[in-house]
């Protein structure tokens, strides 16, 4: 009885120092990687926060605590009513836009086409370069003296928009070179995902006499809702967090100025309000956290995985 009673004993020795291994094991690993997070991304964020309550201007040495009033006045402000709808619409048509786009090209691209491969690498070319660049080729295009687009439409005798003076023109201008550098994103990503629909089921539809429309909206567009949502959230993220494009083509912010931007020019932007911009930043923040939150738990339930 002596030796049956001390073997369940070490055999939970032998579990309780391998359960002990494996948890150091992850803690080596796991431990850089997370003191990394905590350092450049948790603690600047409740910096940040704690800057949010300052009345500070940049480069002063004191700050003065004030609460919640820099939250109170941007939702009592009126050209807060303003950036927000210049967010919400820069985000929707910038997210709609790529989304939409990128499927109707890779629809395109998944054909047999000559030259498909370089297409590909053509389309997706845009995302990778930088966003300062591509502002500064789109600034000669928009350029209503010397502009591209400008020689095109005066050779056509039609007016020659001015870009950079008018605000909506201004957005709508941000909004197209936006959607341009980020569809090759989507595209490529969708593309993906209509090589990985099994061949079977478009066999089996063809063979009941689906057309190409029926086939796409029964059997292919669901099974792109897990990669539907994946851009639709990436894209969103991306969209609000927007800067390098608006900074580089319209400075000033002339009818451009979003969260992220109007974030930039409290501080940096002549106003050096620093704890007014560390403010909007925790607003936009919030906003992320809120939207990621309602995608994560209603928009998801809407996805099929299988």
């Amino acid at each position: 009885m002596t030796t049956q009673a001390r073997i369940p004993s070490r055999k939970g020795a032998r579990v309780t120092q391998r359960t002990l291994r494996e948890w150091l094991i992850f803690v080596l690993f796991a431990a850089p990687n997370v003191a990394l997070i905590v350092a450049f991304t948790y603690r600047p964020l409740l910096t940040n926060m704690y800057y949010s309550t300052l009345d500070w201007t940049l480069g002063s040495a004191t700050a003065t605590p004030v609460g919640l009033a820099n939250y109170v006045e941007f939702f009592t402000n009126a050209e807060s009513l303003g950036v927000l709808r210049t967010t919400a619409i820069f985000t929707v048509a910038t997210v709609g836009g790529s989304i939409l786009l990128g499927l109707g090209l890779a629809l395109v691209l998944n054909r047999r086409l000559v030259g498909r491969g370089f297409a590909r690498a053509t389309v997706f070319a845009p995302y990778v370069l930088s966003g300062v660049g591509i502002g500064l080729v789109w600034l000669f295009i928009f350029d209503p003296t010397t502009g591209v687009l400008s020689a095109i439409l005066r050779s056509l005798h039609l007016p020659v928009p001015e870009w950079f003076l008018q605000p909506n023109l201004s957005l709508a201008m941000v909004i197209l070179v936006y959607i341009w550098k980020n569809l090759g994103y989507c595209a490529v990503i969708y593309l993906a995902a209509l090589q990985a629909v099994p061949r079977d089921l478009l066999e089996a539809a063809a063979l009941d006499g689906a057309g190409r429309a029926k086939t796409f909206t029964t059997i292919v567009w669901p099974l792109l809702s897990p990669t539907s949502f994946f851009l639709l959230m990436t894209t969103l993220l991306s969209s609000l967090q927007s800067f390098d494009l608006i900074r580089i083509m319209t400075p000033l912010g002339n009818g451009t100025t979003t969260l992220m931007y109007d974030a930039y020019l409290q501080a940096f932007g002549g106003y050096n309000r620093a704890g007014y911009s560390a403010a909007v930043s925790t607003i936009l923040f919030v906003l992320l956290l809120a939207l990621t939150v309602v995608q994560l738990r209603l928009i998801e339930r809407k996805v099929h995985y299988a």
